[in-house]
Protein backbone atom coordinates (compact mmCIF):
# COMPACT_ATOMS: atom_id res chain seq x y z
CA UNK A 1 0.00 0.00 0.00
CA UNK A 2 1.31 3.30 -0.72
CA UNK A 3 1.38 6.50 1.12
CA UNK A 4 -1.32 8.00 -0.90
CA UNK A 5 -3.64 5.47 -0.07
CA UNK A 6 -3.37 5.65 3.65
CA UNK A 7 -4.23 9.11 4.39
CA UNK A 8 -7.48 10.86 3.17
CA UNK A 9 -10.60 12.32 4.20
CA UNK A 10 -11.49 12.11 8.03
CA UNK A 11 -9.56 9.07 8.63
CA UNK A 12 -7.47 6.52 5.91
CA UNK A 13 -9.97 2.88 5.17
CA UNK A 14 -6.42 0.70 4.98
CA UNK A 15 -5.78 2.25 8.87
CA UNK A 16 -9.53 2.73 10.09
CA UNK A 17 -10.05 -1.30 8.66
CA UNK A 18 -6.31 -2.77 9.65
CA UNK A 19 -7.85 -5.78 11.05
CA UNK A 20 -7.19 -5.58 14.62
CA UNK A 21 -10.79 -4.87 15.09
CA UNK A 22 -11.51 -8.38 14.53
CA UNK A 23 -11.38 -9.39 18.01
CA UNK A 24 -12.90 -12.73 18.78
CA UNK A 25 -14.38 -11.43 22.44
CA UNK A 26 -14.82 -7.66 21.91
CA UNK A 27 -13.89 -5.33 24.70
CA UNK A 28 -16.46 -3.71 26.42
CA UNK A 29 -15.39 -0.79 28.98
CA UNK A 30 -17.55 0.53 31.67
CA UNK A 31 -17.31 4.31 32.21
CA UNK A 32 -14.57 4.48 34.87
CA UNK A 33 -12.65 1.95 32.91
CA UNK A 34 -13.19 4.36 29.83
CA UNK A 35 -12.33 7.40 31.65
CA UNK A 36 -9.18 6.18 32.67
CA UNK A 37 -7.88 5.40 29.09
CA UNK A 38 -8.65 8.99 28.12
CA UNK A 39 -4.93 10.43 28.87
CA UNK A 40 -3.70 7.67 26.56
CA UNK A 41 -5.82 8.01 24.16
CA UNK A 42 -6.36 11.45 23.72
CA UNK A 43 -2.11 11.10 23.25
CA UNK A 44 -2.43 8.87 20.79
CA UNK A 45 -5.27 10.84 18.93
CA UNK A 46 -3.63 13.69 19.12
CA UNK A 47 -0.11 12.48 17.43
CA UNK A 48 -2.87 11.15 15.18
CA UNK A 49 -3.84 14.17 14.23
CA UNK A 50 -0.13 15.52 14.06
CA UNK A 51 0.41 12.86 11.77
CA UNK A 52 -1.69 13.52 9.22
CA UNK A 53 -1.47 16.86 9.33
CA UNK A 54 2.47 16.18 8.21
CA UNK A 55 1.22 14.22 5.60
CA UNK A 56 -0.83 16.34 3.93
CA UNK A 57 1.62 19.14 4.24
CA UNK A 58 4.17 16.77 2.27
CA UNK A 59 1.15 15.48 -0.05
CA UNK A 60 0.75 19.26 -1.03
CA UNK A 61 4.13 20.01 -1.11
CA UNK A 62 4.76 16.94 -3.83
CA UNK A 63 1.64 18.83 -5.92
CA UNK A 64 3.07 22.02 -6.07
CA UNK A 65 5.94 20.66 -7.82
CA UNK A 66 4.31 18.43 -9.72
CA UNK A 67 2.35 21.31 -10.83
CA UNK A 68 5.22 23.57 -11.61
CA UNK A 69 6.92 20.71 -13.79
CA UNK A 70 3.59 20.51 -15.79
CA UNK A 71 3.58 24.43 -15.87
CA UNK A 72 6.74 24.43 -17.69
CA UNK A 73 6.73 22.07 -19.51
CA UNK A 74 9.14 19.73 -18.07
CA UNK A 75 11.97 20.34 -15.91
CA UNK A 76 14.83 19.45 -13.73
CA UNK A 77 13.64 18.70 -10.82
CA UNK A 78 15.49 18.23 -6.78
CA UNK A 79 14.97 14.71 -6.63
CA UNK A 80 17.09 15.14 -3.02
CA UNK A 81 14.12 17.64 -1.83
CA UNK A 82 10.99 15.68 -3.60
CA UNK A 83 12.81 12.44 -2.19
CA UNK A 84 12.82 14.87 1.35
CA UNK A 85 9.36 15.54 0.87
CA UNK A 86 8.26 11.46 -0.20
CA UNK A 87 10.14 10.51 2.86
CA UNK A 88 8.27 13.06 5.39
CA UNK A 89 5.38 11.96 3.69
CA UNK A 90 6.09 7.99 4.83
CA UNK A 91 7.11 8.70 7.90
CA UNK A 92 3.56 10.77 8.76
CA UNK A 93 1.72 7.80 7.34
CA UNK A 94 3.66 5.31 9.46
CA UNK A 95 3.16 7.30 12.38
CA UNK A 96 -0.69 7.63 11.60
CA UNK A 97 -0.82 3.96 11.09
CA UNK A 98 0.81 3.01 14.52
CA UNK A 99 -1.06 5.14 16.45
CA UNK A 100 -4.21 4.16 15.19
CA UNK A 101 -3.40 0.48 16.02
CA UNK A 102 -2.54 1.23 19.22
CA UNK A 103 -5.90 3.11 20.10
CA UNK A 104 -7.70 -0.25 18.53
CA UNK A 105 -5.59 -2.23 20.71
CA UNK A 106 -7.15 -0.52 23.79
CA UNK A 107 -10.41 -1.21 22.47
CA UNK A 108 -11.31 1.74 21.68
CA UNK A 109 -12.91 2.94 17.91
CA UNK A 110 -11.83 6.30 15.94
CA UNK A 111 -14.95 7.43 14.69
CA UNK A 112 -13.91 11.00 12.90
CA UNK A 113 -10.14 11.97 13.18
CA UNK A 114 -10.79 15.69 12.20
CA UNK A 115 -13.18 15.98 15.30
CA UNK A 116 -11.32 13.74 17.55
CA UNK A 117 -14.36 11.62 18.08
CA UNK A 118 -13.42 8.17 19.66
CA UNK A 119 -15.90 5.40 21.03
CA UNK A 120 -15.50 2.52 23.73
CA UNK A 121 -17.92 0.06 23.45
CA UNK A 122 -19.99 -0.64 26.67
CA UNK A 123 -22.96 -2.75 26.95
CA UNK A 124 -26.04 -0.97 27.76
CA UNK A 125 -29.15 -3.23 29.19
CA UNK A 126 -27.32 -6.11 27.29
CA UNK A 127 -26.77 -4.44 24.22
CA UNK A 128 -23.78 -2.74 22.33
CA UNK A 129 -23.58 0.96 23.22
CA UNK A 130 -20.81 3.67 22.62
CA UNK A 131 -19.58 5.61 24.91
CA UNK A 132 -18.86 8.50 23.25
CA UNK A 133 -15.86 11.14 23.51
CA UNK A 134 -14.56 13.88 21.70
CA UNK A 135 -11.28 15.42 22.03
CA UNK A 136 -11.22 18.50 24.43
CA UNK A 137 -14.14 17.06 26.31
CA UNK A 138 -13.30 16.78 29.91
CA UNK A 139 -14.35 13.39 30.24
CA UNK A 140 -16.72 10.87 28.80
CA UNK A 141 -20.02 12.32 29.55
CA UNK A 142 -22.12 10.92 26.56
CA UNK A 143 -23.16 7.75 25.05
CA UNK A 144 -24.64 6.52 21.81
CA UNK A 145 -26.62 3.28 20.36
CA UNK A 146 -24.04 1.57 17.57
CA UNK A 147 -26.37 2.68 14.88
CA UNK A 148 -27.29 6.66 15.97
CA UNK A 149 -23.70 8.30 15.76
CA UNK A 150 -22.81 11.48 17.00
CA UNK A 151 -25.90 13.20 16.72
CA UNK A 152 -27.49 10.65 18.37
CA UNK A 153 -25.42 11.28 22.03
CA UNK A 154 -27.51 11.06 24.90
CA UNK A 155 -26.19 12.56 28.66
CA UNK A 156 -24.43 9.53 30.67
CA UNK A 157 -27.51 9.75 33.78
CA UNK A 158 -27.59 7.60 36.38
CA UNK A 159 -30.61 5.10 34.05
CA UNK A 160 -27.11 4.58 32.37
CA UNK A 161 -24.97 4.00 34.90
CA UNK A 162 -27.10 1.53 36.65
CA UNK A 163 -27.73 -0.22 33.53
CA UNK A 164 -24.46 -0.13 31.58
CA UNK A 165 -21.49 -2.40 32.61
CA UNK A 166 -18.07 -3.71 30.94
CA UNK A 167 -16.76 -7.24 29.95
CA UNK A 168 -17.12 -10.02 33.30
CA UNK A 169 -13.57 -10.13 35.10
CA UNK A 170 -12.29 -13.77 33.96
Amino acid sequence: MNADSQVSGYLPSPLLYSGLRSRLVPKYFTLLEAEGLLPEVERLLRSCIEGKRNYEEADEELKTVATRITLAGGMVIAREQVGEIRARKESAARAIKSAVEKIEQIGCQIKDLNLGLVDFPTLYRDKEVYLCWKLGEPGINFWHHVDAGFSGRQPVDMEFLANHRGNPVS
